[in-house]
């Protein structure tokens, strides 16, 4: 389902021997923090010495291996000499063709590391220039050379900021003329990787004033999308389950039946409908529906109808006897409904009332893939967690500071995490503090340890709490007033 993807970045501005560059470092910066978004595993270097750009390269050929799609970009000086061309490391020698030849690192063989590689899929993205210093002066927007041609294998697209004969803008702003355009696009879902750098080429020539015309070789022989959209991204299910409100009823399918009384949001449909559910229902169900039903029966326990809290509370013993493939989809239908809504669209508040009760299925390995699943839907969307929900967790240790409060209590000043302070005032807490102070409120251990949970969404029994001084569940703690350990 979810690819995975590995990037390296570099950015050389602080040329010792060239020119510098104003912008190929923020260039790097910013295309690492845009891939990362992407789901890329992203290796950034700036300002290499040619032994750096070496080093990066053959730690990057090993981890393509592991992976199905890498990339390569590149922001800085460029070079053709002879025939062949050149990326420049900050230490390379412009003094003559053969130091520059010696003293930077040759496209070709960068090409050859990856396409020796297992992954399917290589792209290869240039923001340079391609002057020769030893014919005149070497900047990134003096007048450029024809690039030599560069063979691109099966599997590979190159992508060129500038076409023969022109040169790359190194900008006026914080990104070249070049990048800036790249990164209006990239992220736009659902567009083939072609039809992006069409859209990169097109905003680039307003930008540059047609004075820079961007231009691709390919040899892909699939289709890519930088960035698909849920519905195109989970081909497990169809878009109509994926964005359950499109999902049409059948009323002679008795599996649908039931999805339709889970959706009236009353409990005395619910509740009936839910005890409708059998292992001879569910044998021979789709697993379109299966998925949807797991998405209502999770929202009817969000909404306190009490059959379908037992529901995943049994849910292990009362389908002990289905088939895995079944159990798997409704498991994770229900995971699905945590984190998204009826329109594919990713929660600002998570559905989190019983997740920990879903997420303890995990400790059963029949139902890994389901929490593999979940956890690549929601690999897009990392920058939101402390930790990816469904991977494997260890031990998630946090550390609290606490001071003296009134009646024996003890105030939650701080709360630790990864050496962070997470803790952190809603936004308009002020207007509910006294005289400038936060008002705090009496939380029992174990509903703080929920909280701890629900905000970080990381399931209860993989936490431990310690302070700095003795904390057990007889502490009686006060939590500050509409704050959050959610992640920011």
């Amino acid at each position: 389902m979810n690819r995975k993807m590995i990037a390296l970045i570099i950015g050389n501005s602080d040329y010792q021997n060239g020119t510098k560059l104003q912008n190929a470092v923020n260039d790097a910066n910013d295309v690492a923090t845009a891939l990362e978004n992407l789901g890329f595993t992203v290796i950034k270097h700036l300002d290499c010495e040619i032994q750096d750009l070496d080093r990066a390269v053959s730690s990057f050929q090993d981890g393509l291996n592991s992976n199905d799609v890498g990339l390569f970009y590149f922001a800085g000086h460029g070079i053709q000499i002879e025939g062949q061309n050149y990326i420049t490391a900050i230490d390379s020698g412009f003094i003559d063709e053969s130091a520059v030849k010696y003293t930077s690192y040759p496209l070709n063989r960068l090409i050859e590391a990856m396409d020796s590689c297992s992954n399917k899929t290589n792209l290869i993205i240039l923001d340079a220039c391609r002057d020769n210093p030893c014919e005149r002066a070497w900047t990134r927007s003096t007048r450029a050379n024809s690039l030599a041609p560069m063979f691109a294998p099966k599997g590979t697209l190159i992508a060129y900021s500038t076409s023969p004969g022109e040169t790359a803008s190194d900008g006026v702003g914080n990104n070249g003329a070049y990048t800036e355009s790249l990164l209006k696009h990239i992220n736009k879902p659902d567009i083939a990787i072609e039809d992006v750098f069409k859209k990169v080429r097109n905003s680039l020539s307003v930008v540059t004033k047609g004075k820079q015309t961007s231009w691709e070789h390919t040899s892909l022989t699939g289709d890519f999308y930088f960035n698909l959209s849920l519905g195109n991204k989970i081909n497990k299910y169809s878009k109509l389950a994926i964005s359950d409100s499109l999902f049409v009823i059948d009323n002679t399918n008795a599996t649908h039946k039931v999805i339709s009384g889970l959706k009236t949001h009353n409990w005395y449909a619910q509740n009936p409908a839910i005890d409708e559910i059998t292992n001879s229902l569910l044998s021979t169900s789709d697993d379109d529906s299966l998925f949807v039903l797991g998405r209502n029966i999770y929202q009817s326990a969000c909404g306190d109808s009490g059959s379908a809290i037992s529901y995943i509370n049994d849910f292990h013993s009362k389908h002990a006897s289905l088939d895995i493939s079944k159990k798997q989809a409704i498991l994770e239908g229900m995971l699905f409904e945590i984190f998204f809504n009826s329109q594919a669209e990713f929660r600002e508040t998570f559905k989190s009332t019983m997740f920990n009760k879903v997420f303890d299925l995990s400790v059963y390995s029949e139902y890994q893939s389901a929490f593999e699943f979940i956890s690549e839907v929601l690999l897009p969307f990392s920058g939101n967690f402390y930790v990816i929900p469904g991977k494997t967790v260890d031990d998630v240790s946090i550390e609290l500071v606490l001071e003296n409060g009134t009646n024996d209590s003890r105030l939650i000043k701080e709360v630790h995490f990864d050496g962070e302070n997470i803790l952190e005032g809603e936004p308009g807490w002020e207007k509910y503090s006294f005289d400038g102070e936060v008002v705090y409120d009496p939380m029992r251990y174990e509903s703080f340890i929920e909280k701890l949970s629900k905000d970080m969404m990381i399931p209860a029994r993989f936490i431990s709490v310690h302070a700095n001084e003795d904390v057990n569940e007889s502490t009686k703690l006060q939590f500050p007033y509409k704050h959050t350990l959610k992640r920011s």
